[in-house]
C-alpha cells in the first residue's frame, strides 16, 4: 500500500493550497480517507476526513470553510483545498487510509499513511 502525497510549498498568508494524496495497492473507493497535520513540537492533529462516496465529510473547527476534502475514485486520489491560509495552519500533512464505513478523526483508527509533505505559511 502507498500513500504518495504532493501538493505542499510555502504560500503567504491568504493564499491557497491544494493537497493531492494519490493511493495504490488498496481498495480506494472502500476505505475513509483522512487529512492530519503535525507542527514541530505538536502531536499529530485531525485536519479533514471523507467517506468513501463522499457523501460524509468531517472538519477540525479551526479548517471549517476555508479547507474542502474531496475525493475521485476513478482516480485513487484525495484532495485537500485550503484556502485563506493562515500561519498558524504551518504543518507537515500527511493522508490516510481507514478501514472503516463512517468517518473517523482519531489516528489509531486509521491503518495506512503516506510521507507528508510540507505546508509552511507565511504572515
Amino acid at each position: 500500500v502507498q500513500l504518495q502525497a504532493s501538493g505542499g510549498g510555502l504560500v503567504h498568508a491568504g493564499g491557497s493550497l491544494r493537497l493531492s494524496c494519490a493511493a495504490s495497492g488498496l481498495t480506494f473507493s472502500r476505505k475513509v480517507m483522512g487529512w492530519f497535520r503535525q507542527a514541530p513540537g505538536k502531536e499529530r492533529e485531525f485536519v479533514a476526513a471523507i467517506n468513501w462516496s463522499g457523501g460524509s465529510t468531517r472538519y477540525l473547527d479551526s479548517v471549517k470553510g476555508r479547507f474542502t476534502i474531496s475525493r475521485d475514485n476513478a482516480k485513487n486520489t484525495v484532495y485537500l483545498q485550503m484556502n485563506s491560509l493562515k500561519p498558524e495552519d504551518t504543518a507537515v500533512y500527511y493522508c490516510a487510509a481507514a478501514y472503516r464505513v463512517v468517518v473517523v478523526a482519531t489516528p489509531s483508527d486509521y491503518d495506512y499513511w503516506g510521507q507528508g509533505t510540507q505546508v509552511t505559511v507565511s504572515s
